[in-house]
């Protein structure tokens, strides 16, 4: 078992100095690509993008009138929950018009999501630098391998396939690469997506019902201004 595990070792650092020098480049490449994978899925699930009880919550406590009772429901869960960050906001400046509430609310949104965002450029560089960092290191071993052959005085197909062989090397690590990063890219963005996607449209309901109390809460002001006024 322990001599199967050296010999594939053995066998990868091979492949990695016949690659030649733009293997180096690949291999910095893949080493930001996994850490950045792995940094945003620890991330992702460290700060929970659950909304539908948050939601839930929040819509009893306006539906009741506490908005102070739904601000401190979700001032202990902000630090973890992008969700009750961006609710937060929307309970305590509740007493704004519809308008201005929509701004603040989208504002803190797009803040948390621009957030939850940091890094995803970097792994699309990388799904882009990748392959064409690859398909460099094979058009420079190819160049060595055709140099070979011009000089040999005896072309052999062995002389060939070796050239080939080891040109091809940074292509396949450069498609490897590039897979992982636009991988992980691709569960990061649709995952963001979708919270965005559930944010706005829970945001939309508790605004709508926040704007009926509004305006219930204005017209029995002005109703009970009139009845001391006579």
């Amino acid at each position: 078992m322990n001599s199967g595990s050296a010999q594939a070792t053995v066998s990868l650092v091979s492949l990695f100095f016949m690659g030649g020098v733009f293997m180096w480049p690949l291999l910095a490449f893949s080493v930001a690509a996994v850490a950045l994978s792995l940094e945003r899925a620890a991330y992702l699930l460290y700060h929970s993008l659950r909304l539908d009880d948050l939601a839930k919550a929040t819509l009893a406590y306006l539906k009741a009138d506490d908005a102070a009772v739904a601000a401190a429901y979700l001032q202990p869960l902000a630090k973890r929950r992008i969700g009750a960050r961006i609710l937060l906001v929307l309970v305590r400046r509740a007493n704004l018009s519809e308008r201005r509430l929509e701004k603040a609310v989208e504002a803190e949104a797009l803040s948390c999501i621009s957030r939850l965002e940091n890094g995803c450029g970097f792994l699309t560089a990388i799904g882009s630098l990748a392959p064409l960092t690859g398909f460099l290191g094979t058009v420079s071993g190819m160049i060595g391998a055709f140099k070979s052959i011009s000089e040999a005085a005896e072309v052999s197909a062995q002389i060939v396939a070796d050239g080939i062989y080891e040109a091809l090397i940074t292509t396949e690590f450069g498609l490897i690469i590039a897979i992982v990063a636009l991988t992980a890219h691709s569960l990061v963005t649709h995952a963001i997506d979708r919270f965005a996607a559930e944010t706005e449209k829970t945001c939309s309901e508790l605004i709508a019902e926040i704007a009926v109390r509004n305006e219930a809460g204005a017209a029995n002001a002005g109703r009970s201004a009139t009845a001391k006024a006579i």
